[in-house]
């Protein structure tokens, strides 16, 4: 059974092009590292050659799960997205009730999670424990550390 994930415009170029250059780029480096082991001799004591059967393997195994993705992903027209509650591709700024911290998120597809710029995964823990909520309400969030409670101080569809 598949999972179907939600991703913006941006989101399904990027998996796009990563499966392009996986299928038009690494698979014939693939495919010519496995010719040019098979040249140097006898298959059964070349340890080159198992190195590239192995490395195509894992290539095409990477560019199975790509295109499993890219069948079961859906885009998300952003500007339909209700703001009343934290959903897929809502920015959301909390507030951390022990530090007084504020933080900015934008929760996104698990494939699309990207810490530096502020994008974390709905399956996350704190993804999980923001989504549904509303501006005002306190989302308590399992951590490694303990529970950290949030407080929603806005959601937007940026």
């Amino acid at each position: 059974m598949s999972k179907v994930s939600y991703y913006t415009e941006e989101g399904i170029k990027k998996l796009r092009a990563e499966l392009d250059h996986l299928k038009s780029v690494e698979r014939p480096k693939a495919s010519q590292a496995i010719a040019e082991a098979r040249d140097k001799g006898d298959l059964s004591e070349n340890a080159e050659y198992d190195a590239a059967k192995e490395a195509q393997g894992l290539l095409e195994m990477k560019i199975s799960k790509l295109e499993e993705i890219m069948a079961n992903a859906r885009i998300i027209d952003e500007s339909q997205l209700d703001t009343s509650k934290a959903l897929v591709h809502s920015t959301v700024k909390i507030k951390n009730q022990t530090n007084g911290m504020e933080v900015t998120y934008k929760l996104v597809a698990e494939s699309e999670a990207d810490l530096k710029s502020g994008k974390i995964s709905v399956s996350s823990p704190i993804g999980k424990g923001l989504l549904g909520k509303s501006v005002g309400d306190t989302a308590q969030i399992n951590v490694p550390n303990g529970t950290i409670n949030f407080e929603i101080l806005e959601i937007t569809r940026d």
